[in-house]
């Protein structure tokens, strides 16, 4: 068979009794995608591989005795696959629970909440003893903020940095059990670490755990509003690759920059240039 007849090879099965048709080799998130259905995913991002960590996304196949990870589980001719269904949606809303019980902190604004308020998930029935974060945000230069009181250990800032983007190897999992915590190599301070600030942890972060300095500032004064925001696309100033970039703008400054997810070139990845070097387009405008 050629490539191009393998391009061209397509399955066919069933979303909560829809007939889809998709390319063979398609996960059944993508299926599910192709009908409408947009199911949560925390382990998994636009631009990364499924860890399979999260069970946030998890489907009733029929014929199967358990439930199954549509992010990872490949789809194949003739499947019934049932997204609402109570079990599916029981099992969703536990794991959302969980989650979200993980921290005290107030999550509105950030993915992981509106997931939450989508599965009418009630985090707070698990009682205030069931955090097991309690952490001040880690300050350490000007660029971006570690807020790990937000963490829920979804594994994305740690892929990111490793095989599936940067292969910087910055940050890993440290500890064990509820010791386990997001940390860099021997714990010592970001500046010290083999971090590059490329940030690119901050673009698949669903939490706010990670957030550039100035985002996180401008929340902590309550003068954050995505309502007022414009997003701009334009090409990096900096070298001759093409990155694209995306400019978040708020009262005519800057506040954050990210990359498209389906640009070829960055695939949603910056550099520190890209990410954090474009404040001199305000510089001087304040006097």
């Amino acid at each position: 068979m050629t490539m191009t007849e393998r391009e061209m090879s397509t399955i066919t099965a069933q979303v909560n009794g829809e007939v889809v048709t998709v390319p063979e080799g398609s996960t059944i998130l993508e299926a599910c995608r192709r009908v409408g259905l947009d199911l949560p995913t925390l382990c998994y991002g636009p631009t990364m591989s499924a860890a399979n960590a999260c069970r946030v996304c998890v489907v009733e196949l029929e014929g199967s005795r358990a439930l199954v990870p549509s992010c990872s589980r490949k789809l194949e001719e003739g499947m019934e696959i049932r997204t609402g269904t109570e079990r599916a949606e029981h099992s969703r809303r536990l794991v959302l629970e969980l989650l979200g019980s993980a921290s005290e902190l107030d999550r509105s604004g950030d993915q992981l909440d509106s997931w939450i308020e989508d599965a009418g998930a009630e985090p707070s029935r698990f009682g205030p003893k069931a955090a097991t974060v309690a952490t001040a945000p880690k300050i350490e230069d000007d660029l971006y903020v570690r807020d790990y009181g937000r963490c829920i250990l979804c594994y994305r800032c740690v892929d990111a940095c490793g095989v599936e983007h940067q292969n910087t190897f910055a940050i890993a999992v440290a500890g064990r059990g509820f010791e386990a915590h997001i940390s860099t190599e021997f714990d010592v301070a970001l500046p010290d670490s083999a971090c590059v600030y490329c940030g690119n942890c901050i673009a698949v972060c669903p939490t706010g755990a990670l957030v550039g300095k100035v985002e996180f500032d401008m929340r902590e004064n309550d003068t954050w509003d995505e309502s007022r925001q414009d997003v701009t696309r334009t090409v990096c100033s900096y070298c001759g690759v093409g990155c694209n970039l995306d400019l978040h703008t708020q009262d005519e400054k800057i506040v954050k920059v990210t990359s498209p997810h389906d640009h070829d070139v960055t695939l949603g990845n910056l550099c520190i240039k890209g990410r954090f070097g474009q404040s001199y387009v305000s510089s001087g405008r304040d006097g």
